[in-house]
């Protein structure tokens, strides 16, 4: 069940927000701190015919309630005789609020600023305390900034115990609890009814449960895949491919997450049975840390897009070079199979991203040049990769067919480590693989001077398609893009 909680200030839009919510949510959490004025709690419960669950939080457990602890108690008291579904009373008072009728207890243990659980004794501790004053169900709150911060709560709920198990993630890694929660069978996840409604920064609304992570299909079968980060352009990508999972009837949703420790990070995707990460476009130095092998493209330093688990081991691949040459083949046409064969292309670049590019361009048969802000670096990067060196003095007057673009601090100017706008004339192809899904200023410009250009979004789709295909073994749908 997904469980909205409403925070209404008076009784007039406490009955307008349990409304809105029982149209989207399967539980409300009605949280009584909020009103200015006691309520007609019964009068509340006839509003809606969807369970409710009754709270009343102090500050120091992220409520808003100011008057004394004895008006608390007596304010749940009261809220107990009207005979609610579910009440809220936090570990440390629920032996003053009697069981009263059907009402069932959640018994909550609430840490705001510090996750509980360096050792195991300490949940078991608060779970006999949970027994002994009566719970149904036992609720743990506390910062989630990091997979690490989430580990505990995680295991908890992945657990099986004679109580069952909810818990509120605050922060990033709330959304990853959430999305686990519903495979180990907690009994309900929270979420906001809408932006501007959250309960803390980052939590995800019910919309974005429902329509991004597909998360009322998700069961205990489920297969996850972890993505590295929670910024709307992975998120984007995240709704992107559950879309495509639930469409071709995989059992496959995509997991995001952070983490800031890696010494334990396998051990924990293992537990999760996480076999593959995608990680930030570009390639990802973390994934990079995590690969045991690489592929023969990436080198020893080469941008890590996807980590899987291939025969017990991590190996790292880099997708985005695959997308940005199938990309360029594409726009080059003229129904050749080798479109890139015997043309001269100038990687300007001279990190990881442009070896990649280096590597599937001289393997597609192109001429492959180099060139970058740095004239050493390069021609560094020349003697590694058997490409043709060419310095920034000479860069003018080289011959080009298509420029790839390939260093993420690229920029243009006259200037010493600049790239001089003047370079970039018709009829060279232009493509810059760091540019992401926006445009780039070099991009831009190579537009305005009539230069034909691969552009960005052509790319992406490509990577999104090269990353579901090395994850699932099938190709992205045509309509997802379509509708995507």
């Amino acid at each position: 069940m997904i469980c909205i909680s409403v925070t209404p200030e008076s009784r007039r839009l406490a009955r307008a927000d349990l409304l809105n919510a029982s149209r989207q949510g399967d539980l409300i959490e009605l949280c009584l701190d909020h009103l200015v004025k006691s309520p007609d709690i019964s009068d509340l419960l006839d509003a809606v015919e969807k369970p409710i669950l009754i709270t009343c939080r102090r500050s120091q457990d992220g409520g808003q309630w100011t008057g004394d602890e004895d008006e608390r108690l007596q304010l749940l008291r009261q809220a107990i005789v009207a005979e609610p579904d579910w009440i809220e009373l936090d570990l440390d008072i629920a032996n003053k609020v009697p069981r009263y009728g059907k009402t069932r207890r959640v018994v909550a243990y609430t840490s705001l600023y510090s996750p509980l659980g360096s050792t195991r004794s300490e949940i078991d501790e608060v779970f006999e305390k949970a027994r002994a004053a009566d719970a149904d169900v036992v609720k743990f709150t506390w910062p989630t900034p990091t997979l690490e911060a989430a580990w505990p709560l995680l295991s908890t709920v992945s657990q099986k115990r004679d109580l069952p198990v909810v818990g509120m993630g605050l922060g990033p890694c709330g959304l990853t609890f959430s999305l686990l929660g519903r495979k180990y069978g907690s009994p309900w996840i929270y979420a906001a009814l809408e932006r501007g409604m959250e309960a803390y920064e980052g939590q995800p609304t019910v919309g974005d449960l429902d329509d991004v992570h597909r998360w009322r299909s998700i069961s205990g079968s489920t297969r996850f895949i972890a993505v590295d980060g929670f910024d709307d352009g992975m998120l984007a990508m995240v709704g992107l491919f559950n879309q495509a999972a639930e469409s071709a009837g995989l059992d496959a949703r995509w997991l995001p997450l952070a983490w800031e420790d890696t010494s334990r990070l396998k051990q924990m995707f293992e537990k999760l049975k996480i076999q593959g990460v995608v990680g930030r476009l570009g390639g990802d130095d973390r994934l990079g840390e995590l690969a045991e092998r690489r592929e023969e493209a990436l080198g020893d330093d080469g941008p890590v897009d996807l980590l899987m688990n291939k025969d017990g081991a991590w190996q790292g691949f880099g997708c985005l070079w695959r997308a940005a040459l199938l990309a360029l083949e594409e726009a080059i046409g003229g129904g050749d199979d080798r479109p890139l064969d015997r043309r001269n292309v100038m990687v300007i670049g001279t990190g990881p991203l442009a070896r990649t590019m280096i590597f599937g361009a001289s393997r597609r048969h192109g001429l492959v040049s180099v060139a970058g802000s740095n004239d050493q670096a390069a021609q560094q990067l020349a003697s590694e990769t058997g490409a043709r060196f060419v310095s920034v003095q000479n860069l003018y007057d080289t011959l080009v067919d298509v420029v790839v673009l390939a260093d993420p601090a690229l920029e243009l100017g006259s200037r010493r480590g600049q790239l001089n706008p003047s370079f970039l004339r018709p009829p060279m192809l232009v493509i810059d693989v760091a540019a992401g899904r926006e445009d780039s200023e070099a991009l831009t410009e190579s537009r305005s001077r009539g230069c034909p250009v691969v552009e960005p979004e052509t790319v992406w789709w490509g990577l999104v398609g090269s990353l579901f295909r090395s994850i699932t073994g099938q190709d992205l749908s045509p309509d997802i893009r379509q509708h995507g």
